[in-house]
């Protein structure tokens, strides 16, 4: 099949638009707002009329498309993935420093390779609560902080023993000098950024992120690195998949669903995780709302499928040996099909043949992804989703390298490659 690299370029501008799961789902529903769909409030009564919906909640989205006609047992069509990266995550007492120098207190989000944070020129992003009881998104999106690594003079060590990092001790971002640290500087300072009056800002969901942006690299560009791929490519497919099927004009025998959820990365346990309530109750009440009933509901996920999105290891061309000898996925090969027996990922027999029709339908090639087998299996919200909602999941997602960096690498054809199986997948 022909590349189009206007997917890839729309990636880039998506990635660098999205410092924080908060930033992605705003801007995903601003695509699918494009593409013809609505918000609904969870709090207000839903109607049962055709066309596309969606829900926000915190850093979390789910939207759905009702194709006309469409009754209320027909099945869905899931996509999932989640918005959250590992990152620095700024503290409730951020204000702090020594030494002459101003200091913001941050804690470690998830599984970060902390080393790629050193020497990064760092933005600041995030969520801010407001006293009338609203949110302001903000982003200071300029080298604003930075985590200075020990000079190799200070540290001869290294070279020998590896660099060693104190999560507590040598992970805090300097901002400014100065010994007059105050509490409130920081959130004054962002309130000023944002355009806020003074003591507006009661709470914060605030976090770092390196201001680099998404390149191209190679001799004929067919790399592409950038942050937060894990796992905004996916949210960025996945977007791009609904939004295309909704606007094809084509028959769909199933209701074709996204679902971004946060805090997969700490363990999906959140309301807006994929181990909370929320896909569920939003399936149910799209059901009712079109005048179904509990049977109707239990029809429709017993004949759903999930595609559990996320990003996987490409075999590392210095570290072969870390990869099962059978299975090497291979950067801009398409997509990986992720399978492990004990259940880290949800994918069986049958849900394999699910997505190879759909790469088929779509001409786009697929690899197999298995940890070898003297390493432990990482794992997604595929076998969460499949648990909680008895729905059959199966994993897939494109191939990296650098996974967990503050910079990470893929194939510039895959995202391309990875939202058109997932077009293939939703249109059923």
């Amino acid at each position: 099949m022909s590349f189009d690299r206007g997917h890839t370029d729309d990636l880039m501008s998506f990635l660098a638009a999205s410092p924080t799961p908060y930033h992605a789902v705003a801007n995903a529903a601003d695509r699918l707002e494009k593409a013809g769909f609505r918000q609904v409030a969870e709090t207000a009564a839903w109607d049962g009329a055709s066309g596309g919906r969606y829900v926000l909640r915190g850093g979390a989205l789910i939207a759905w498309y009702v194709p006309e006609g469409a009754a209320p047992h027909t099945p869905f069509r899931i996509v999932g993935a989640h918005t959250d990266s590992p990152n620095l995550r700024v503290k409730p007492r951020p204000d702090t420093g020594g030494h002459g120098f101003r200091q913001v207190a941050v804690e470690i989000y998830g599984g970060p390779l902390m080393n790629s944070w050193l020497d990064r020129d760092l933005g600041l992003a995030g969520r801010l609560s407001l006293r009338d009881g609203s949110t302001r998104l903000v982003d200071v999106h300029r080298p604003l902080l930075r985590v200075p690594q020990l000079a190799i003079h200070l540290d001869r060590a290294v070279s020998s023993d590896g660099l060693k990092l104190d999560k507590q001790r040598h992970l805090q971002p300097i901002w400014g000098l100065g010994d007059d640290v105050r509490d409130g500087d920081l959130i004054a300072f962002l309130e000023q950024e944002a355009g806020l009056s003074p003591g507006s800002v009661t709470g914060w969901d605030l976090m770092t992120y390196a201001v680099e942006p998404p390149a191209y690299l190679g001799r004929s560009e067919d790399l592409l690195a950038g942050p937060r791929m894990d796992n905004l490519l996916s949210v960025h497919a996945g977007t791009a998949a609904l939004a295309a099927v909704a606007t094809s004009g084509a028959e769909l025998p199933h209701v074709p669903v996204l679902a971004a959820f946060d805090h997969e990365e700490t363990g999906s346990q959140s309301d807006t995780g994929a181990d909370g309530p929320l896909l569920g109750t939003v399936l149910e009440r799209s059901v009712l709302a079109r005048g179904g009933s509990y049977e109707d509901r239990a029809r429709a996920l017993a004949g759903a499928v999930c595609l559990s999105s996320d990003t996987g290891h490409a075999v590392h061309p210095n570290y072969a040996e870390r990869h099962d000898p059978t299975h090497h996925p291979r950067v801009n090969g398409g997509p990986i099909l992720k399978v492990n027996v004990n259940n880290r990922y949800a994918t069986d027999g049958t849900g394999r043949a699910v997505f190879a029709a759909a790469c088929e339908r779509a001409g786009v090639p697929f690899q197999t992804f298995v940890s070898n087998n003297s390493m432990p299996c990482g794992t997604t919200i595929g076998p969460i989703t499949a648990a909680r909602h008895g729905i059959q999941t199966v994993d897939i997602g494109a191939a990296i390298l650098s996974m967990h960096s503050a910079r990470e690498l893929c194939g510039a054809d895959d995202p391309f490659l990875l939202a058109n199986a997932l077009v293939a997948f939703l249109e059923g």
